[in-house]
């Protein structure tokens, strides 16, 4: 092996294959780099385990192609109805607001998981099952990983490491990470189970019986698709309580020799559901203990990452409000689409820096803010239902502040540099005979630079607009699509760009613009640059996309 040019065997190693791991690989393939993952279970799980997926989740899977399959394999979640001592005393819905192209929604993360496999299946890569990752060495150059499986152990030579192998994770471990935090007193037992009753459908139920403003007992029950199927969880009785605590001191994770029966469930059926109904069809159960705890860093220190962890390797809480896989899903889209600059050899010198500097940061918040809805309620905090909602959705992650995002310029309305590009309804196109969304127009694989021309838009701006795109697309060594969104009036039938047509002014009222503007989206949909109301700027865009590209 060359001191300059390592040989590897795979580029990317991927360790653990539930929904974060699956994500990493299937967004690394998508990108034609070559990836290998792994996993010790010879068999996927069939848990219900993670069953909330966020808006902003399923705009990610939109982008990856999955969207369809993961929405048939689902049900819609409109709300969740408290009860306290038999009595209602709340209700709280979740609308959607109007920008938003999608609800709340729930699938058991097995299905997830099958439509992920799938996929990646149909691109040449499988999971290998039964085998574990045991330990690695890493140098400057790549990482050289031990692997145990039925034929004995294995060296891998990879160029990166991503260790989505869960709470009680060999990569964390090894790199010598700390995982601050503490575990919940409290145990549970989950079931699987269909009952006959009149709650609403799309809506989870929460019960608890409280003495003196203490909750001593809770069920609570989140819907599944099929006829009166719930994912229920309860306080554990103690014949079934256990210490379950693995042997790297984190208490997290389900019990593998404990099993509630349909008797334990239906005991506290019995005692906290709203009407009487008798559970049945228990497909699996199991006893579980939540931590809360979070990683120093994701990566390396800076100039050395080689190593990632995501998902539950990185973070882990409880799963009020349906955080932790959605929380996790994004840290491997986050992470995947820089990788395979980084192996394509076009990656800014700090680009892999940024995943820990904008990742770790959500995942300390996202521990904080569960951890408190744990104890006080979802939204508790906030009396604005419209930003739980958002905050709950994920909509509201910003990167500002990032060091691959261009410092905002000031401006007092329109989303800014680090926010989620918002999505546009009512564009049209030469040939496409109907409206769509801007959501579909972008890949979700590469940069798009979006440039706006006002009605009052002349061949002047346009000319402005085709060298910034000319020049854009070199710094981004190609990686970038282009578009031109122009108000229906603008003077810009003659450009050589793809032409879209802001029909209705969706585009114009949703990013607060009149005149000539530019966004550049990256490929996880965030903003990386805005330029607001302004002369078309070539060095503004230059700029941002070295912060990217070498």
């Amino acid at each position: 092996m060359s001191a300059t040019r390592a040989v590897y065997e795979t580029p990317v190693l991927i360790a653990g294959a539930g929904p974060v791991g699956l994500t990493a690989a299937l967004e690394l393939t998508r990108r034609g780099i070559g990836c290998r993952i792994i996993d010790p279970l010879l068999e996927p799980p069939r848990y219900a385990k993670a069953v909330g997926v966020q808006p902003r989740t399923l705009e990610i899977f939109e982008g990856m192609g999955v969207l369809r399959r993961i929405l048939d394999a689902g049900t819609r979640m409109n709300g969740q109805i408290v009860y306290v001592n038999g009595q209602q005393v709340a209700r709280m819905e979740l609308p959607v607001p109007a920008d938003v192209p999608f609800g709340f929604f729930c699938i058991p993360q097995y299905e997830t998981e099958h439509v992920l496999r799938e996929e990646l299946a149909l691109r040449g890569v499988t999971v290998e099952r039964g085998s574990r990752l045991t330990g690695f060495d890493h140098d400057a150059h790549g990482v050289s990983a031990t692997v145990s499986c039925d034929r004995g152990d294995q060296t891998v030579r990879a160029g990166y490491l991503i260790g989505a192998d869960g709470a009680h994770s060999v990569v964390r471990r090894t790199l010598g990470l700390t995982f601050e935090g503490a575990a919940f007193e409290e145990q549970y037992m989950l079931g699987d189970v269909e009952v006959d009753w009149s709650m609403p459908a799309g809506y989870g139920i929460r019960s608890m019986h409280q003495t003196d403003g203490t909750t001593d007992d809770l069920l609570v029950c989140i819907p599944l698709p099929g006829r009166g199927r719930y994912r229920m969880s309860m306080l554990v009785p103690d014949e079934l309580r256990g210490d379950q605590v693995a042997g790297d001191g984190v208490a997290h994770g389900f019990s593998g020799d404990r099993t509630p029966e349909l008797h334990h469930i239906q005991a506290v059926i019995d005692r906290l559901s709203p009407e009487r109904v008798v559970a049945r069809n228990l497909r699996w159960s199991s006893v579980f203990r939540i931590s809360h705890r979070i990683v120093d860093r994701y990566s390396l220190p800076a100039g050395s990452s080689r190593v990632f962890v995501a998902g539950d390797a990185a973070h882990i809480h409880p799963p009020t409000g349906a955080q932790g896989m959605n929380t996790g899903i994004q840290d491997a889209h986050n992470l995947a689409w820089k990788l395979s600059l980084a192996v394509s050899g076009v990656a800014a010198p700090g680009l892999l820096d940024s995943y820990d500097a904008e990742r770790r940061p959500i995942g300390e918040e996202v521990v904080g803010r569960t951890v408190r809805s744990a104890r006080e309620g979802i939204g508790a905090d906030s009396a604005d239902p419209d930003f739980v909602v958002r905050r709950e959705a994920q909509l509201l992650i910003d990167y500002a502040g990032s060091p691959i995002v261009s410092p905002a310029a000031a401006t007092t309305s329109g989303p800014a540099a680090g926010e989620r590009a918002p999505d546009v309804r009512g564009l049209t196109r030469a040939v496409v005979t109907g409206s769509f969304r801007l959501f579909s127009l972008l890949t979700a694989r590469e940069h798009t630079l979006l440039l706006y021309a006002g009605a009052t838009a002349g061949r002047d701006e346009v000319a402005g607009f085709e060298s910034i795109a000319a020049a854009a697309v070199e710094a981004a060594h190609g990686l970038l699509d282009v578009y031109l969104v122009a108000a229906g009036p603008a003077e810009v039938a003659t450009t050589v760009l793809p032409l879209i047509t802001d029909e209705d002014g969706d585009f114009a009222h949703t990013y607060r613009t009149s005149n000539s503007s530019a966004y550049l989206v990256r490929p996880d949909g965030y903003l990386a640059y805005v330029q607001h109301e302004g002369a078309p700027d070539v060095d503004g865009v230059r700029a941002a996309l070295r912060l990217t590209f070498r």
